[in-house]
C-alpha cells in the first residue's frame, strides 16, 4: 500500500466511444462501447487501483454522463472534492477509432464541453496545496477559461512545494494549429519536475524524426528532475540529472492502446509518493519504470481503459513471467 501522499490529477474526464469492431473507420463501425476516459482521470484511477491516494480536479456536465463519471471516480476511491458541474455545457465525448494494430484516432465532441469552462475561482485550492504530486496534461491549456484555471492551479501547487508532473498527451485535432500547440505546451515546460512525452510527441515538439538521446535532451531544462520518453511496446527512455538509460516493456497482445501511458504514469507516481529518492537513484528508478511498463502493457490487453487498469499483484505477476 502507498502512503497517504495525495496525487491530484487536473484536467478532463469524458466518455470514449470505442468501436465494437477493430480496424474500421468510425463510419463503418457497427456499434460502440461506452468507456469512461480522459487522461488525468485515468491516472487518478490508476493510482487508487494500485493502492495509492488520488483526487480528480476538473469540470463535468450536469448531465447523466457527468454524474456517471463522478460516480465512477467515487467507486474507484478517487476524491471528488475538486469536481465541479456545469449546468450550461455537456460532458465531453470522444469517438475513438481502433486500427487493426490497436493504435487509435480520435474525433471529439466538445464545443464547448464542460471541462473547457472550469474557471480559476472554481478551483479547490486547499486540495491542490495538500497534494504531494500535482499531475496534468496539455488539453486543459487549449482554451479559456480552463487555461487560466490550469495556470493558477500549477502556480498554487508550485508555491506549496508540490511535485509537478506533466504528461503532454497531445491531441492535435483539438488545437487551432500545430504552431499554437507547440508554443503553449512549451510555455509551461519549465514548471514541471517530471515530464512524460511519447515518441510521437517528441517528434512533434522537436521537429526531429530521430528518437535518440540528443533529441530528447534538447527538451531538457535545469528545472526538470525526470524526463521520460515512452516508446510503446519498446518501453521507455529516461533522463535524470545524473544518469540516463532505457527500460524494456513487456510484450502482450495489444487490443487497445488507449490509456497505456496513463497507467504507466499512475504507477510511477504511486511509487514516487512512497519514496521520492527514486528520482536520484538509478537502480530504484529502473525497477519502478519496469513496474510502470508492466502496468501500461496490461492496460492494452482489452478495450477501454478504466476496467483494465491493473492492481499491483497483476503487474507483479506479469513481471515474473519475463
Amino acid at each position: 500500500m502507498a502512503s497517504n501522499g495525495l496525487i491530484a490529477c487536473f484536467g478532463e474526464m469524458l466518455i470514449d466511444f470505442v468501436p465494437t469492431v477493430s480496424g474500421v473507420s468510425l463510419a463503418e463501425a457497427p456499434g460502440f462501447l461506452k468507456a469512461p476516459g480522459g487522461a488525468p482521470a485515468n491516472v487518478a484511477i490508476a493510482v487508487t487501483r494500485l493502492g495509492g491516494n488520488s483526487a480528480f480536479i476538473g469540470k463535468l456536465g450536469d448531465d447523466e454522463f457527468g454524474h456517471m463519471l463522478a460516480g465512477i471516480l467515487k467507486q474507484n476511491k478517487v476524491s471528488v472534492e475538486g469536481v465541479n458541474f456545469d449546468t450550461g455545457a455537456r460532458t465531453a465525448l470522444a469517438f475513438v477509432t481502433l486500427r487493426s494494430d490497436g493504435e487509435r484516432e480520435f474525433m471529439f465532441y466538445r464545443n464547448p464541453s464542460a471541462d473547457m469552462l472550469l474557471t480559476p475561482e472554481e478551483l479547490n485550492l486547499d486540495l491542490i496545496k495538500s497534494a504531494k504530486v500535482f499531475h496534468y496534461g496539455s488539453i486543459s491549456l487549449i482554451v479559456e477559461p480552463c487555461r487560466s484555471a490550469h495556470l493558477k492551479a500549477m502556480e498554487v501547487a508550485k508555491a506549496a512545494g508540490t511535485l509537478l508532473s506533466f504528461d503532454v498527451n497531445l491531441r492535435e485535432p483539438l488545437w487551432p494549429s500545430k504552431k499554437e500547440a507547440k508554443e503553449k505546451i512549451l510555455s509551461i515546460w519549465d514548471y514541471a519536475d517530471i515530464i512524460k512525452v511519447s515518441d510521437v510527441e517528441l517528434e512533434f515538439l522537436t521537429g526531429s524524426n530521430k528518437i535518440d538521446d540528443e533529441t530528447a535532451l534538447s527538451l531538457w531544462r535545469p528545472t526538470i528532475k525526470l524526463l521520460l520518453v515512452t516508446l510503446g511496446k519498446d518501453g521507455c527512455n529516461y533522463y535524470a540529472k545524473n544518469f540516463k538509460g532505457h527500460v524494456d516493456s513487456f510484450h502482450v497482445d495489444a487490443v487497445d492502446t488507449t490509456g497505456a501511458g496513463d497507467s504507466f504514469v499512475g504507477a510511477l507516481l504511486t511509487k514516487l509518493v512512497e519514496d521520492e529518492s527514486i528520482l536520484e537513484d538509478e537502480e530504484k528508478l529502473k525497477k519502478v519504470l519496469r513496474f510502470a511498463c508492466a502496468c501500461g502493457a496490461i492496460t492494452t490487453t482489452n478495450k477501454g481503459v478504466i476496467p483494465n487498469l491493473p492492481t499491483e499483484d497483476q503487474a507483479l505477476a506479469l513481471m515474473k513471467t519475463i
